[in-house]
């Protein structure tokens, strides 16, 4: 659970220093969004046969997805890994490439790219005869399925105009990445995910097989220029795309050359889709219809490019703040908030970030083992003066909402503390969060977890960034997975207080029982405390015979954990 296994531990690049980001996890300007642009799937990976086999149940036919749009020598099946991550995984025939190497580089050089337009490839297989991808899987279906086979009603027009956009914002990022051909370009290509947003396949960004095979469709919708000379060049996509513009505008295959016979004869009518019965805006029609013809010109100089593409589509859009899944009449999962949450945990849920500000500055570093005393008892010296001034000064400005000085104080802390500090790290993760930069905070809120792995808080950060980067099902496993260590915890104290109000039990404690309490109220750091050898068993003794509150703070003392208020552990107790 969390970022040790967790959804991202992609992202593992250093928080202090935003310019080591690859280009690849670089906000994107040219679509006008920041940090929700970045990495949005777990970093790539070759993953072995027996992995892939297992996650598609022997590649049933029962698992395959993949709708027979492609002629293809290749099928792409329904996966589940041993993480729960659902995956597409597509399989190539035994002789599309023969070297495995040769393979796996263009899948790595294909798995670089990140972008929330694409269905991010994540992984792959070469092992003996097989060559395989695994992608994100996208749950709601192809384009195709949408446009010529839906069953309650058809794709409204400013669906339409959304795939086309968020298709060339897709196509402009690859581009960006110097990715300038993008294979077979269709509709079977375009795919929803669970928040029913369209994600252009980056499986078509691999050539079909090592041999440069690129099209497999109809040669009706092939590019001119590769039936001349067999060869695609960056305009070939354009023309690829006034195929899908086609598409959505008639909601059947039209080839291209009658649809522009069409369009020279005005007969514009003939080549909207009459199920959507007249439900859109006759001008932003006839623009389509123009950058549709624009893209089909037989001479690739006359297409325009992929900036000109953005610049006609996005004014068309009228509906900007609907949801795709509202729009397309998607059923979509409601997320469940678990209910064994701490404030903390509700506070994120809700994404109420005053609540959370406040609940961290009256937790404070009490929940940080040791980390206070780290300072304390150093040798005093210059350098340890101006580690304590420089805390003294973060914390002060995260008290006074002065984020911003706050990320300043902190990053100079975090280089010069020996150790690291979950508590600097949660800070500075809110702080991030509070100064627009998501990312950095999440990276901060999955550092504070390596310090404190059961940390509830790192969770609850982590997944509050995650909401503010749109990755809600990556953020509601990590508000679960507080909510889970957080009712460890709960039952933990639990235990203690009902050994406490045993109090025969005090009397004499075995060699046994104390350590399964002193590891439980030692949860942050296990290894420490794996044998009794570590525990002083006179001071436990002498404890024990003062009285049971006393021996409780004495085994959390040696623990080096801040014990709680007994009194008010007890009245918990009672309430509950």
């Amino acid at each position: 659970m969390g970022c040790l296994h967790s959804k991202t531990t992609h992202l593992h690049l250093s928080p202090d220093d935003p310019s080591s980001l690859p280009d690849t996890h670089k906000p994107d300007p040219a679509n006008g969004d920041q940090a929700e642009l970045e990495a949005q799937a777990p970093m790539f990976k070759e993953y072995s046969l027996d992995e892939l086999r297992k996650a598609t149940n022997g590649f049933s036919s029962e698992c395959i997805v993949s709708e027979s749009g492609e002629k293809a020598p290749n099928v792409v099946y329904r996966g589940k890994l041993d993480n729960n991550r659902l995956v597409a995984v597509k399989r190539f025939s035994k002789q599309s490439w023969p070297d495995a190497q040769q393979f796996v580089v263009e899948a790595v050089g294909v798995g670089k790219l990140r972008h929330k337009r694409l269905v991010n490839l994540v992984g792959c297989c070469a092992e003996g005869d097989e060559r395989l991808l695994v992608a994100e899987y996208m749950p709601n279906d192809t384009l195709s399925k949408h446009l010529f086979h839906w069953d309650k009603k058809p794709l409204p027009w400013e669906m339409r105009v959304r795939v086309a956009y968020y298709i060339a914002q897709a196509l402009d990022h690859c581009n960006i990445e110097n990715r300038k051909i993008y294979h077979d370009l269709n509709a079977y290509r375009v795919l929803f995910d669970e928040d029913g947003d369209p994600r252009l396949s980056t499986f078509g960004l691999m050539k079909n097989s090592r041999d440069g095979k690129s099209y497999s469709t109809n040669l009706a919708y092939t590019p001119p220029e590769f039936l001349r000379t067999g060869r695609v060049i960056p305009e070939s996509v354009i023309y690829s795309y006034g195929t899908v513009l086609l598409d959505l505008l008639s909601g059947k295959h039209i080839p291209p050359s009658h649809a522009l016979d069409l369009i020279r004869e005005k007969n514009v009518l003939l080549l909207m889709d009459s199920s959507l019965e007249g439900q859109y805006v006759n001008d932003d029609a006839t623009k389509l219809v123009e950058l549709a013809s624009k893209c089909l010109q037989s001479e690739a100089r006359d297409r325009g490019d992929i900036k000109f593409l953005l610049t006609v589509v996005a004014p068309l859009q009228k509906q900007k703040e609907a949801a795709s899944h509202v729009l397309m009449g998607l059923p979509r999962n409601t997320v469940v908030v678990p209910t064994m949450l701490s404030p903390l945990g509700k506070a994120c849920a809700r994404m109420d970030l005053t609540a959370v500000h406040d609940i961290l500055l009256k937790t404070s570093y009490k929940d940080e083992e040791g980390a206070e005393n780290e300072l304390s008892f150093q040798e005093w010296t210059q350098q340890v003066q101006d580690m304590l001034n420089t805390k003294k000064f973060g914390d002060i400005a995260f008290r006074d909402k002065d984020f911003k000085n706050a990320i300043e104080y902190y990053s100079k802390l975090v280089a010069m503390m020996s150790g690291p500090s979950a508590t600097v790290f949660a800070r500075r993760a809110f702080s991030y969060l509070m100064n627009g930069q998501a990312e950095l905070a999440l990276r901060d809120a999955m550092q504070a977890q390596v310090c404190i792995p059961e940390w509830p808080t790192a969770f609850y950060l982590q997944a509050l960034a995650l909401s503010k980067l749109g990755m809600e099902t990556d953020a509601q496993d990590m508000l679960n997975d507080g909510a889970a260590f957080e009712a460890k915890r709960h039952n933990t104290w639990r235990k203690i207080q009902h050994f406490m109000d045993s109090r025969g039990a005090c009397k004499e404690v075995s060699d046994e029982l104390a350590r399964e309490l002193l590891i439980a109220i030692s949860y942050p750091v296990p290894d420490q405390v794996r044998d009794l050898s570590f525990v002083p068993r006179d001071r436990v003794l002498v404890a024990n015979g003062d009285g049971d509150e006393k021996y409780v703070s004495e085994l959390m003392t040696i623990s080096n954990v801040q014990s709680p208020d007994i009194k008010n552990l007890k009245q918990a107790s009672i309430c509950n």
